[in-house]
């Protein structure tokens, strides 16, 4: 088992250069020299920045969204930004159609999409103009979702979107189940737009009113026209319909809209419906992201010894730099539309997040599920925060604010108010460069690429799994593979030990766990935070409708479960499992 071709294997794959379809690059510090040159080419002193971006890569320490890592210093004509949101939609057919087109520019650049349909009039309206009647936000997934299919059928990196629906929109139980078929909408993650309001009345018992337009889009001010209520029906009813998708094939998530909105730093000047395929941008039409993610396994000290420690103060050194390397690739990168291009440089939002937490636990020798397993994450987080702030304001003074900045009201937003008085008082003096600067993301390919390391904020998926990968010809290719922390363990303690309980594993763990971790994380994330809540087999439908409550009274922003009987693929599969995997989504 040799979890570096699997490392070799992604990066040749995905991240090498290649010219004329062999590779351009002979080994990964060629790749991190090209990336690391290209950001710095948007500095006044190119040179000393394009040294100092390098050594950020130094042993994965920090790693780059993918797009970043594929295209930086390329001159192909791609996009650096993983995440995209997709513009409004308009309810007619040339303004669906013009949605289409701006989906498949962006994805032909590599961008993954999210758009919500809750715009489109419900099946069965009458069009005034044509007599003919709406098939409904549903039937038009269906174009989207052979798109990608379509446009991404030959390449390694397999499509990505997300679509989202409110939750009072009359259409809502048809895309509820809208996945329950097997195949179907193969393209797409799922969530429901989940209002306070709703869960007002789920817990009241309430009847809920299903009305086009959509309240929910006129609570937020996207839409001023009347709305019809189409029909009614219990709101535990509906409640319980989310549960039992959840429960049978993992889908649909749950976006708190209200929550989301709520605490958007830019709530005085945009709303937002929908997120990335993955869930931790929450964006606004045209909204895009640019991510990375600073390894902590690689700032752990003496692992696996009494004195083990992870380096704060490198940390917070990682995170400075990680923030003006992102800044830089807004500068650098290409867009798929003047739209998004224009939103990405008056909000200059970037994304840094963590990946290798779990395996970073365990070379500490704590347990992930254990309260100081969650306190030394969130001290983490909270560190990458400070850090984060200090330098967006820093570099406010260097090189100006963001343009959508309107000072008073961004420092009236709940999450800047939480920040530390001294990094407030530097907003209010010099403004800060980017709007939203943390995110995180579920970072699986890149963590391949570092070794096998857990992946985002998950626990260690398995000890030792079979994991897929498509070659650069599309193609999946099976790697039988070792968590990185226990590889490393296993060298020191040899083969014959038995792991120590730190070694602790989704499967393994109660969804309280899971889920514990995410709301201790979540105050200190301006965007929000990717993660699958681990349940197990016996997992009712009312254990699922009890997570997705509690979900949304901690405060997080969006909540998917798995169920290891859910009908859905996986990228990755333990040694036990009688079947392997069937879908390799790009999430980073």
């Amino acid at each position: 088992m040799d979890t570096a071709d699997l490392s070799r294997a992604v990066w040749l794959s995905k991240y090498c250069l290649r010219q004329d379809g062999e590779a351009a690059e002979g080994h990964i510090g060629e790749t991190w020299r090209r990336v690391a040159h290209a950001a710095a080419s948007a500095e006044e002193r190119p040179e000393e920045w394009a040294h100092r971006f390098e050594s950020l890569f130094t042993d994965f320490r920090f790693l780059p969204g993918g797009r970043i890592l594929a295209g930086a210093g390329s001159a192909k004509r791609v996009t650096l930004f993983n995440c995209f949101v997709a513009g409004r939609l308009e309810d007619t057919l040339d303004g669906i159609l013009q949605g289409l087109t701006e989906t498949a520019l962006t994805m032909q650049q590599g961008g993954g999409v999210g758009i919500d349909f809750t715009p489109l009039r419900p099946s069965g309206t009458a069009a005034i103009r044509t007599g003919s009647s709406a098939s409904g936000p549903v039937s038009f997934m269906l174009l989207w979702d052979t798109l990608c299919g379509t446009l991404l059928s030959t390449s390694s990196r397999r499509g990505a979107m997300m679509g989202t629906l409110a939750c009072d929109h009359p259409d809502i139980e048809a895309f509820i189940n809208a996945k329950a078929a097997t195949g179907a909408l193969s393209n797409f993650n799922l969530s429901v737009l989940v209002s306070d309001r709703f869960m007002n009345a789920v817990a009241s018992d309430a009847e809920w009113p299903l009305t086009f337009p959509s309240r929910l889009q006129r609570d937020h001010g996207v839409s001023s026209d009347a709305a019809v209520t189409v029909r009614t029906l219990p709101a535990r009813k509906l409640w319980r319909q989310i549960a039992t998708a959840a429960h049978d094939s993992a889908e649909p998530g749950v976006l708190f809209i209200d929550t989301i909105n709520r605490n958007n730093n830019l709530r005085y000047c945009e709303t937002i419906s929908a997120t990335n395929p993955c869930g931790e941008i929450p964006l606004p039409p045209y909204g895009a992201c640019d991510l990375g993610s600073i390894n902590l396994a690689a700032l752990v000290h003496r692992p696996f010894g009494p004195d083990s420690f992870l380096d704060m103060e490198r940390l917070a050194n990682t995170a400075r730099l990680a923030v003006r390397f992102l800044d830089d690739i807004i500068d650098l990168s290409r867009f798929p539309l003047r739209q998004q291009a224009r939103q990405a440089q008056d909000t200059r939002r970037i994304g840094l997040g963590i990946t290798g937490l779990a395996d970073a636990l365990a070379m500490l020798g704590i347990r992930y599920s254990a309260p100081r397993g969650r306190e030394l994450a969130a001290t983490v987080v909270r560190t990458i925060r400070d850090a984060a702030y200090e330098t967006s304001v820093g570099l406010a003074a260097e090189k100006g604010a963001f343009p959508r900045l309107d000072t008073a009201r961004y420092l009236e937003s709940p999450f800047v108010g939480r920040l530390p008085e001294h990094i407030k008082s530097g907003i209010a003096t010099n403004g800060i460069r980017n709007s939203h600067l943390l995110s995180i993301a579920p970072a699986g390919t890149i963590s391949l690429l570092a070794g096998n390391v857990s992946s985002g904020i998950e626990p260690i998926y398995a000890l030792e799994a079979t994991r897929a990968i498509r070659d650069k010809n599309g193609a999946l290719e099976e790697h039988a593979v070792r968590d990185f922390a226990y590889a490393m363990w296993r060298e020191q303690d040899g083969a014959a030990a038995t792991p120590p309980p730190f070694f602790e594993t989704a499967a393994a763990l109660p969804a309280e766990a899971h889920l514990s971790m995410q709301s201790s994380l979540q105050p200190y994330v301006d965007n929000a935070i990717s993660k699958t809540i681990n349940m197990p087999d016996t997992a009712s439908v009312d254990d699922v409708a009890d997570l997705y409550t509690a979900a949304h009274a901690a405060g997080i922003k969006g909540c998917t479960v798995y169920r290891p009987g859910a009908s859905v693929g996986r990228v990755i599969c333990t040694r036990a499992d009688t079947h392997c995997c069937n879908v390799d989504r790009e999430a980073d």
